[in-house]
């Protein structure tokens, strides 16, 4: 049996994890964005999906259909047996809820009993998660991390968000450190991407007594935030870390791995070399290419990223409290002692 359900609908299963998404659209398709989770289980490969268009469009509509059928029948085994492997209950969608998913949940439904079928397909499911954002209120307290380049204040709070805490992890959700050299070694989520996973992430934070969240600029990589988020995060309490230089470079050479993805460090560098003045660019440059990466990112910090985020912080007149520690550890540790005495009633 295939039961059709609405997105909504879908969510809710979604959230309660009591379905597997299974997208049947090209991998090309899929690439360009999905419902976070979803496996794809395409019906037909690109170059088969090219094909059967350019059928549609210049022979006919049922030119197309039986050179779908034809594809798919030589196909169908290996098809209906990727379908099987996969755990739990399928929700099946397709561009618009159409022949792809159609066809793929009745073929699941006669050997695996009840499967789903999103009504609209991504299209509809895009269309919620645009619609969900732009009518977003957030009424959740928000507590902004805030501090000098190299700090740890991702791995904080990924560490924390591991323990229980509230976290939105907006460089996680774009696949992006939020800098120039933020894409160094990471392949960088597109805005449908990266609203997709946020909505989830709202709604599973939607109860939390308050959500911790970094302080990053308006654009995270390929992705820009809603504006909902920069305004929490322009009025939120701040909580701004202090960590020595040794440590922050420590830290940064360790998240960057400079010796493994040298070049797009490089191309990284000269994007921001004309904004150091030439005797401190020199000293960076050549310091990169004797592979000194220790002294290149002192360079950094010292003629670049430090006098940025200080006029930065100049800027903001939420309340402050800064955390002065020797390591990340020890920064997190005063953060949970801060989260424990603000919110004294909330579970972590």
């Amino acid at each position: 049996m295939v039961e059709d359900i609405s997105v909504e609908r879908f969510v809710e299963l979604l959230g309660k994890g009591d379905i597997v998404p299974v997208d049947v659209r090209s991998p090309g398709e899929f690439a360009e964005g999905t419902v976070p989770g979803s496996v794809n289980v395409p019906l037909f490969d690109n170059e088969e999906r090219a094909a059967i268009g350019t059928i549609y469009k210049q022979v006919s509509v049922e030119a197309a259909k039986e050179k779908g059928l034809e594809i798919v029948a030589a196909k169908l085994p290996a098809f209906i047996r990727e379908l099987q492997a996969l755990p739990g209950r399928k929700a099946f969608f397709c561009w618009r809820g159409g022949m792809r998913s159609k066809t793929s949940a009745t073929l699941l439904s006669i050997l695996a009993g009840r499967v789903y079928r999103i009504q609209g397909g991504i299209r509809a499911y895009r269309s919620w998660v645009v619609e969900t954002l732009e009518n977003y209120e957030l009424k959740t307290p928000v507590v902004v991390l805030n501090g000098y380049t190299g700090t740890g204040k991702t791995n904080i709070l990924r560490s924390l968000h591991a323990k229980g805490y509230p976290v939105l992890d907006l460089e996680g959700l774009a696949a992006h450190r939020g800098s120039i050299f933020g894409g160094v070694g990471l392949e960088p989520r597109n805005q449908r991407t990266f609203e997709a996973l946020l909505v989830h992430e709202l709604i599973r934070l939607r109860n939390a007594p308050y959500v911790l969240m970094e302080a990053e600029s308006r654009r995270v990589g390929k992705a820009v935030l809603p504006e909902f988020l920069v305004a929490a995060k322009e009025r939120a309490p701040q909580l701004f870390l202090e960590l020595p230089v040794e440590a922050r470079v420590t830290n940064i050479v360790a998240d960057y791995e400079p010796e493994r993805f040298k070049a797009q460090c490089v191309e990284a560098f000269e994007r921001i070399e004309r904004k150091i003045h030439t005797p401190a660019a020199k000293d960076i440059r050549d310091a990169l290419a004797r592979d000194d990466f220790r002294s290149a990112v002192v360079g950094l910090l010292a003629h670049y990223y430090d006098p940025r985020y200080e006029h930065t912080i100049s800027e903001y007149d939420a309340e402050r409290t800064v955390i002065r520690a020797a390591t990340t550890m020890e920064a997190e540790r005063k953060i949970e002692a801060y989260l424990k005495k603000a919110y004294p009633l909330a579970a972590t």
